[in-house]
């Protein structure tokens, strides 16, 4: 696969990475293939360099329904065939989401025109005098010297406890956030996906807390239940999948 890296700007959110994903793969946005499209999604969410917090739990949670899709059509379909796709609602959010684009640019496009036929006077030059004419007091100059001079005191290299907790730090284990998430079912039988997220200390641990919840999904350990903007993560148990499941 061609490797290509994102840049968060580009994409105003994970809506707009799906179409533009969907559009770069030339697939029919009403049949998406949700395995291809959420492998080429992880790899955005890879090559991520800086998380914002609020940005950053947008898009994990768009790679947790993502996941859901893909889990729910991995399952044998012993359902009648009136059953909804699973993709459905998905679909139905990317196709408003594409029309709101399309008549936003289309606005903006319209005023972009409009203002090519605007003419504005061009700023006049402003004219300096090259003498300075003020006049001060000694006491007013010795103060402009020691600001001056408290100033230049600030541009030493700052010590090195200044970057204490900003750099040096060690990757959160995976193992770790696994076994608190197992921890977290004895306790509760349920845990909301972007509530066990944002109880990460850092970024290194909201990382290996996704990588954990995607191992055990793959394991088939945990459902992950999308009928509330929580994103409840349950034992597999719960959902009646055995072992061999």
């Amino acid at each position: 696969m061609e490797n290509v890296t994102f840049h968060l700007p580009v994409f105003e959110g994970p809506l707009d990475l799906l179409l533009h994903l969907i559009a770069k793969n030339k697939l029919n946005i009403c049949d998406i293939p949700i395995s291809e499209i959420l492998d080429q999604y992880m790899e955005y969410l890879d090559a991520m360099q800086e998380m914002n917090l609020e940005v950053a739990s947008e898009f994990i949670a768009m790679a947790a329904q993502l996941m859901y899709i893909k889990s729910k059509m991995l399952l044998p379909n012993e359902k009648d065939e009136d059953d909804e796709d699973p993709r459905a609602h998905l679909v139905e959010i990317l196709l408003d989401y594409q029309r709101f684009k399309e008549v936003s640019a289309d606005f903006f496009s319209k005023r972009a025109e409009t203002g090519r036929n605007v003419f504005v006077k061009e700023p006049e030059p402003l004219e300096r005098k090259k003498g300075y004419e003020g006049v001060h007091k000694k006491e007013e100059l010795l103060t402009a010297l020691l600001a001056l001079v408290a100033r230049s005191g600030r541009k030493l290299p700052p010590p090195i406890s200044a970057f204490s907790g900003i750099v040096g730090r060690e990757a959160a284990p995976v193992e770790e956030r696994v076994m608190k998430l197992l921890a977290l079912f004895d306790k509760q039988g349920q845990v909301s996906f972007l509530d066990f997220i944002s109880s990460s200390r850092n970024r290194s641990e909201m990382i290996a807390g996704f990588l954990a919840v995607l191992e055990l999904s793959k394991i088939h350990r945990i459902t992950i239940d999308d009928l509330s903007s929580d994103y409840l993560i349950k034992p597999a148990d719960q959902q009646g999948i055995g072992a061999d499941g």
